[in-house]
C-alpha cells in the first residue's frame, strides 16, 4: 500500500519543483541516492522500472525507506501496463509514471488513489490524458517534441494543464529558466543530476550540494 496519497504526492512535487529519477540495480546504492537527495530537499523520487528484477530493489528500498528515510516519497517509472503498475503500488509505490498513456494504468491507480503521470507527446495525448483523470502528465521525451516553446504553445490554449517534462532538462540556469518560463509544473531530471560519475564515486554529499542547488535554481526562477 501506498505511503503517500495521490493529493500529498502531487503537492509536493509543485512544492519543490524537481523530481530526480534514477535506477540502480544495487539496493545499497540506490538507498544512499535516496538519502542523498532527500537530505538535499528533493523527496519524490522515481525510480525507473528498467532493469531485470527491478520491483525486487524497488520493493527492498521502499521498505528501507519506510523505516529510516520517512520522509521518501518512492514512485515506479518507466510502467506501461496495469500489471507493472499493480506489481509497484502493492510494494508501495506512492505513484506511477508511464513514457505513454494507458487507460487501464489511468483506472488503477485513481481506483487506489495514486497518482499516475502519464507520457505525452501531442496536445491531443495530453487531452487524452486529462481525459483520463490525470492532473500532470509527463511531456516526454521533453527536448525532442519541442522544448520550452512546446509546453508554452500547448499552454495557451490549455492553461489548466499541468505539465512536467523529463528528458531535455539540464541543471543549469538557463534550461530551467525557459523551462519554468514556459508554465511547467515541475521537471524531471535523471542523469544530469543523479550523475555517473557522482553514483561511481559514491559522493553522497556531492549529490546532496547538486540537489540542493537544483532546488534554490528553480525557486530563484520561481521567486518563491
Amino acid at each position: 500500500m501506498s505511503r503517500y496519497c495521490r493529493l500529498d504526492v502531487l503537492n509536493q512535487i509543485r512544492q519543490v519543483g524537481v523530481v530526480p529519477v534514477f535506477y540502480n540495480a544495487d539496493v545499497e546504492t540506490a538507498k544512499a541516492i535516496v538519502r542523498a537527495c532527500v537530505d538535499g530537499g528533493a523527496r519524490v523520487l522515481e525510480f525507473t522500472n528498467r532493469g531485470d528484477h527491478a520491483w525486487e530493489v524497488f520493493s527492498e528500498l521502499e521498505r528501507h525507506c519506510e523505516k529510516e528515510i520517512q520522509a521518501a516519497v518512492l514512485g515506479a517509472g518507466s510502467v506501461i501496463d496495469s500489471a507493472t503498475a499493480a506489481l509497484y503500488i502493492n510494494n508501495g509505490a506512492s505513484f506511477i509514471v508511464g513514457p505513454s498513456t494507458n487507460p487501464e494504468v489511468a483506472t488503477l491507480c485513481h481506483r487506489r488513489k495514486v497518482a499516475y503521470i502519464p507520457g505525452c507527446a501531442t496536445p491531443t495525448e495530453i487531452s487524452n490524458a486529462e481525459a483520463l483523470g490525470c492532473d500532470v502528465v509527463k511531456v516526454f521525451p521533453g527536448d525532442s517534441v519541442g522544448g520550452p516553446d512546446f509546453v508554452k504553445a500547448v499552454l495557451a490554449p490549455m492553461p489548466w494543464s499541468s505539465v512536467m517534462p523529463t528528458g531535455g532538462v539540464d541543471i543549469t540556469r538557463e534550461s530551467l529558466a525557459g523551462w519554468f518560463g514556459a508554465g511547467v509544473f515541475a521537471v524531471g531530471i535523471g542523469s544530469k543530476l543523479i550523475s555517473s560519475d557522482i553514483v561511481k564515486a559514491r559522493d553522497w554529499p556531492a549529490l546532496t550540494k547538486r540537489v540542493r542547488s537544483t532546488i534554490q535554481l528553480i525557486q530563484g526562477i520561481r521567486g518563491t
